[in-house]
C-alpha cells in the first residue's frame, strides 16, 4: 500500500467490519447480556434519583413556606427518610456499575488475548508471498497497536452504548411525566445536535483509518532502520533516515491531529447546544413555578433530567468517534485473519517413517517441467527439469536472479508452483504434509538467524530432543566447539536476537552446527561459508563433505571454488538450465560455466 495515499482512505466496509466484530464476540454473549442487565439497572436507578431528590426539595420548600406563614414546620424526618432512600439507591447503582466494569474489563482483555492468539496462529498459516508484500513493522502494528485499540475502546463502549440508550429513554419518560411542554422545548435542540454529530463522524471516519495505517508505516520504518542501524551509520544515512522518519511522522501527526480534533470538538458543540435547551427550560420552568402550576422540586428534577439527557447525547457522539477508530483497527486485523492461507495439506499424506519411527525417505529428488514466478505475470523459472539420485551432491550456480535460491524454496514448498511437479522418492511433494516434508531438510542460509536464548538452545532448535553430548559432537564437527568453550558460560552463554555478542562468522558456524545436529535426509546450503574467513572456510568444507556423505545435498554457491567436488553442477541462467555436468566437464565445454568460473580467477 503506497505510504503517500493513506490520508484519503476510509474503512472499506464499515458495517461489515462491525458485524464481524460483533460475531467474533459470540463466546462472550452471555457475559455481555449480564453486563447489559447490570448497566440497565444502574442507569434506571440514576434516572430515578433526581425525582426522589426533587420530592425532598419540594418537602423542604413547603415546610419553609409553612413555617414562614406561621402554620407549620419543616418535616426533617420525612426529608431524612427520602435522602436515606436516595443514598441507598446511589450505593446500589455504584455496586452495579462496579460489577459491570469488572466483567467488561474481562471481556475486553479476553477479546484482545484471543485476537493476538488468532493472529499469531494465522501468521503461521500464511504463505511467504504474503510477507513479501508486508513490512515487519506493519504486521507488528496490527498485532499490538490495533489490538490495543480494540481492547481499550471496547471496554468503554459496551457499557456506554446501553447506558446512553436507557438514559435517553428513561429520562424522556420522567420528563414527560413532569411536563410535556418543557419536554418539547428541551427536545427542540436534539435534531440540531444529531445533525452536527453525523457531520463530524463522516468527516473523521477517513482520518481514523489513515491514522492506524500511518502508525503501521512508522512502526515498519523504525523496525527497518533499527535492524539495519549499522548500515545506516556506515553509509552516513542518519540525516536522510531522520528526514524520512519525520515525513512519515508528520503524516501520522496530521491524520492523528485531525481525527482527535474532530473527536474532541464534538463535546463542546453538543454542550453548547445542550446549554441552549437548558436556558429555555429554566426560563419557562421558572414561570410555571411562579404561577403555581409546578412544584419547585419538579423543576429542579426536570433541570437535572435535561442535563442527563444532554450527557448521553454527547456520549453517543463520542462513542461514534470511538467506534470509528475501533473499526479502522478491527478492519486491519480482520484483513490479516481473512488473508488467503497456504494450500491445505493433503488428507491422506505419505507416511515417512516405519514402525520403529525411522525415516524411510532416501532422498531421491526430481524436478519435472517446473514453472514458477513470484508474480504469475512474471515467470522467472520457465521449464525446469532435473533428476537427483540419493546421496548426490548437487551444486546450483548462476548469476544473481537466475533462480538458485528460488529452487530450494520450491523444494521445501514455501511457494506453490505455477506448473510442473516436484517429487521426493517418487512422491509429489504435495502428498506430504508440510511438517513431514520440511522435517526431511536441513538448511544453512547465507543470513544466519539466532534468537534470544542460550547457545545450546539455539543449536537444539531443529531437534529439541537432542542430548548435550550430541550437541557437543555437532559443534566439534562444525569447528565451533573451541570458540564456545572460550566464552564465560560456554554452551549456556545467553545471546540476544541480534547476536551482538558474537561475530557474523561465529553466528554462521552455530547455524552449521544446528544442521549437523538435525542430521537431515536432504541438506540445503545457501552460500553457507560466505561469512567466514579462508582458514575457517577450509575447515568447514571438510566438515561439510562429511555431513553431505550419503546425503542428498543442494549447494547454492557464488564462489565457484567451493563446489569443485560436487557430483553434479547445475548452471542456471534466467530460470533455465543451460549446462549440467561436473566441474572438469563444464570447464572443458568452455561455455557459460567456464566464463563464470574464469571471471572469478582472471588473475
Amino acid at each position: 500500500m503506497p505510504r503517500n495515499n493513506r490520508v484519503h482512505e476510509k474503512p472499506k466496509n464499515f458495517k461489515g467490519t462491525i458485524k464481524y466484530l460483533i460475531s467474533y464476540m459470540r463466546p462472550y454473549y452471555l457475559r455481555i447480556v449480564f453486563v447489559l442487565i447490570l448497566t440497565i439497572g444502574a442507569t434506571i436507578i440514576s434516572i430515578v434519583g433526581p425525582k426522589v431528590l426533587g420530592n425532598a426539595t419540594t418537602l423542604l420548600f413547603e415546610g419553609i413556606v409553612a413555617k414562614i406563614g406561621g402554620n407549620g414546620s419543616i418535616d426533617f424526618a420525612g426529608i431524612f427518610n427520602i435522602l436515606a432512600i436516595l443514598a441507598s439507591l446511589y450505593l446500589i447503582s455504584f455496586l452495579l456499575n462496579y460489577l459491570g466494569n469488572f466483567i467488561t474489563s474481562y471481556i475486553s482483555t479476553s477479546v484482545s488475548y484471543d485476537l493476538r492468539k488468532k493472529i499469531s496462529e494465522k501468521i503461521d498459516r500464511l504463505p511467504l508471498k504474503y510477507f513479501d508484500k508486508q513490512t515487519h513493522g506493519e504486521i507488528l502494528s496490527r498485532v499490538t497497536n490495533d489490538v490495543d485499540n480494540i481492547s481499550a475502546n471496547l471496554n468503554s463502549t459496551i457499557q456506554q452504548v446501553i447506558s446512553s440508550i436507557v438514559t435517553v429513554i428513561g429520562v424522556l419518560w420522567m420528563m414527560l411525566s413532569i411536563s410535556p411542554t418543557l419536554t418539547i422545548i428541551a427536545l427542540l435542540i436534539v435534531p440540531l445536535t444529531g445533525f452536527f454529530a453525523s457531520f463530524i463522524v463522516k468527516k473523521s471516519q477517513k482520518y481514523f483509518y489513515a491514522q492506524q495505517a500511518y502508525l503501521g508505516d512508522v512502526n515498519g520504518y523504525i523496525e527497518e532502520m533499527y535492524s539495519g542501524h549499522t548500515i545506516v551509520k556506515t553509509f552516513n544515512y542518519e540525516d536522510k533516515s531522520i528526514n524520512e522518519f519525520d515525513e512519515l511522522n508528520d503524516k501520522l501527526y496530521n491524520t492523528a491531529y485531525k481525527s482527535q480534533f474532530l473527536a474532541t470538538v464534538m463535546h463542546p458543540i453538543t454542550n453548547f447546544l445542550g446549554n441552549l435547551g437548558y436556558v429555555l427550560v429554566c426560563l419557562v420552568g421558572g414561570i410555571e413555578v411562579i404561577n403555581g402550576r409546578m412544584p419547585i422540586g419538579d423543576i429542579q428534577a426536570f433541570v437535572q433530567y435535561v442535563r442527563q439527557l444532554n450527557q448521553p447525547i454527547t456520549q453517543v457522539a463520542q462513542i461514534l468517534n470511538v467506534i470509528q477508530s475501533m473499526t479502522a483497527a478491527a478492519e486491519r486485523i480482520f484483513e490479516v485473519l481473512e488473508a488467503q492461507e497456504e494450500v491445505e495439506d493433503t488428507k491422506n499424506p505419505i507416511n515417512i517413517t516405519n514402525e520403529k519411527n525411522e525415516i524411510t525417505i532416501k532422498g531421491n529428488v526430481c524436478f519435472e517441467n517446473v514453472k514458477f514466478g513470484y508474480d504469475p505475470d512474471k515467470i522467472i523459472i520457465h521449464d525446469f527439469s532435473m533428476f537427483v539420485e540419493p546421496g548426490k551432491n548437487v551444486a546450483i550456480v548462476g548469476p544473481t536472479g537466475a533462480g538458485k535460491t528460488t529452487l530450494v524454496k520450491l523444494l521445501m514448498r514455501f511457494y506453490e508452483l505455477n506448473g510442473g511437479t516436484i517429487y521426493i522418492d517418487g512422491h509429489d511433494i504435495k502428498d506430504f504434509t508440510r511438517h513431514d516434508l520440511r522435517s526431511l531438510f536441513g538448511m544453512v542460509l547465507q543470513d544466519a538467524w539466532l534468537y534470544s536464548g542460550t547457545i545450546k538452545e539455539n543449536i537444539r532448535y531443529g531437534r529439541p530432543d537432542a542430548t548435550d553430548e550430541e550437541i557437543y559432537e555437532a559443534c566439534k564437527m562444525a569447528h565451533v566447539d573451541h570458540f564456545i568453550k572460550t566464552l564465560d558460560n560456554g554452551y549456556d552463554t545467553e545471546i540476544n536476537e541480534e547476536s551482538s555478542a558474537i561475530s557474523q562468522g561465529q553466528k554462521q558456524l552455530l547455524t552449521i552446527a544446528r544442521a549437523f545436529l538435525k542430521d537431515p535426509k536432504i541438506l540445503i546450503l545457501d552460500e553457507a561459508t560466505s561469512s567466514v574467513d579462508t582458514r575457517t572456510e577450509e575447515l568447514i568444507q571438510k566438515s561439510m563433505e562429511a555431513l553431505m556423505k550419503d546425503r542428498t545435498s543442494f549447494v547454492i554457491a557464488h564462489r565457484l571454488s567451493t563446489i569443485k567436488n560436487a557430483d553434479v553442477i547445475i548452471v542456471l541462467k534466467d530460470g533455465d538450465i543451460v549446462e549440467v555436468g561436473d566441474h572438469n566437464t563444464l570447464l572443458a565445454k568452455d561455455g557459460f560455466y567456464a566464463k563464470l568460473y574464469n571471471s572469478q580467477f582472471e588473475e
